[in-house]
């Protein structure tokens, strides 16, 4: 009973991210493409799997769309490109945000420059640090469990705390609701399918809960 756009459904084989970081002298630099995995019913991103598992070829291209954007858009700071891959090997265009983003939480640990930095030293135009990956990373969203509201419990936070490649980030908001972002957790490790099941592992065991 209001007005609407309706747009023609995109058959697309994976959900793909790129951050791109330029300073305001045009230097301009992409970190590694990653592949998120989104919830069913949720429309949030659950896993976002770095690098995202796609051939090389794929992976110049969608690091040089994801420039030229950013460039096109004379954008000064981060830019967060995504990308629906079609089945044909097409990409298209998806979103951008002009920020630091969720998917590019993973260089915390597995770049060699964090995005967080590289924000500041593109905001300054300083030179930018390396992008370059040191291990295959996934991240996973902590996100408020069903039926609970209030002040946040993060159940189990200790097993999580005694796997190996395993780091917590807590965002420190003082409520918790059904799916509202809590934090993530990010898990390095050399092999990215092994990271992957770790990661499912990870979210089978935490869970953000209140007892209000």
């Amino acid at each position: 009973n209001r007005p609407c756009l309706l747009e023609d459904k995109v058959d697309f084989t994976h959900e793909l991210s790129v951050i791109v970081a330029r300073n305001a002298s045009g230097e301009t630099m992409s970190y590694t493409v990653v592949e998120m995995e989104f919830h069913p019913t949720a429309n949030q991103v659950e896993y976002v799997i770095a690098p995202a598992r796609i051939d090389p070829e794929l992976h110049q291209r969608a690091q040089e769309l994801a420039e030229k954007v950013a460039d096109e858009m004379d954008i000064v700071g981060l830019l967060a490109v995504e990308l629906f891959l079609m089945g044909s090997g097409q990409l298209l265009v998806n979103e951008v945000a002009p920020r630091p983003h969720n998917s590019g939480h993973v260089s915390i640990e597995a770049s060699y420059t964090n995005q967080f930095e590289q924000y500041l030293r593109a905001i300054l135009d300083l030179p930018l640090g390396p992008t370059k990956q040191k291990t295959a990373a996934v991240m996973v969203n902590l996100v408020g469990a069903e039926g609970h509201t209030g002040p946040p419990i993060y159940k189990n936070m200790e097993q999580v705390l005694a796997m190996k490649g395993v780091t917590p980030h807590i965002y420190g908001k003082q409520r918790t609701r059904p799916v509202r972002k809590m934090g993530h957790v990010n898990i390095i490790d050399a092999d990215v399918d092994q990271a992957r099941k770790k990661a499912e592992k990870v979210k089978s065991k935490i869970s953000v809960i209140s007892y209000e």
